[in-house]
């Protein structure tokens, strides 16, 4: 079974690409070819990216050298309500600073904007195997959703669920959190000692947002996580590696 780094490149669209570019690039210089490319339809509501002529022509460039197009929530964004409890507030607020946007949508709002994804992203010659939850928070209602509407996999911050096959594989995902400096000091030596940790894993995995390419730092140790990861496995998409028979395993799924 080949040893696979998956890099995921989060957030992409019409307003980060310029930061998307030079993620791809500095990845490539460390060996990455291809990623897997959390696009999302409408980012905080800027505006459908799929109307967007030059990003369409960008992101299908992207697709014929490899790399992945993954659908990534829809707006990224989460209004708050009232009533909310504590462990919400926490999760949605402070955790993920408004953006869970799945963590607790119904099933019928979370299909919804599946669908129209979905046929969004089919109408411009997408066809998406794979949706990821803005933070990796896919409330039980909206996994179902997501189901119903044909995907093939999502990932969480720990696993892959493979929704073809009906498992999920325990692997979790090298991630950076710089909204302040004692996040982005912890987060430098999280992932490097997680980095470690993972290394008998067959499959390691690492989460890129646009932000991170502004601290220096941690571009460093990600490009440096990369060229390491790279001594001893083979970059793939999350599509890529589902499809090797040898990855066949893990546990079995569970829906709630």
């Amino acid at each position: 079974m080949p040893r696979a780094f998956v890099v995921s490149i989060h957030d992409v669209a019409p307003s980060t690409r310029d930061a998307v570019e030079k993620i791809l690039a500095g990845l490539l210089r460390e060996g990455v070819r291809n990623c897997s490319l959390l696009v999302v339809p409408d980012y905080h509501r800027q505006g459908r990216s799929m109307a967007d002529a030059g990003f369409r022509t960008w992101l299908r460039a992207l697709e014929a050298t490899g790399h992945e197009i993954v659908i990534h929530g829809f707006f990224h964004e989460r209004v708050r309500r009232s009533g909310e409890t504590t462990r919400a507030k926490f999760v949605t607020r402070i955790y993920t600073a408004d953006e869970g946007e799945f963590f607790d949508l119904g099933y019928e709002d979370a299909l919804g904007l599946l669908q129209t994804a979905q046929a969004e992203f089919e109408a411009n010659g997408f066809q998406p195997a794979g949706f990821v939850a803005p933070a990796w928070l896919l409330g039980p209602a909206a996994e179902r959703a997501v189901i119903d509407s044909g995907m093939k996999y999502t990932t969480t911050l720990r696993t892959v669920r493979d929704y073809a096959a009906r498992r999920v594989i325990t692997s979790q995902s090298l991630v950076y959190s710089v909204r302040s400096e004692w996040r982005r000091v912890s987060s430098l030596a999280w992932n490097r000692m997680l980095f470690r940790r993972l290394a008998p894993n067959p499959l390691l995995r690492l989460g890129v947002h646009p932000p991170d390419l502004e601290h220096s730092a941690i571009w460093e140790q990600i490009c440096l996580l990369a060229g390491k990861a790279l001594r001893d496995r083979i970059p793939m998409t999350y599509q890529g590696w589902l499809a090797q028979p040898a990855t066949l395993s893990g546990t079995p799924l569970e829906i709630a």
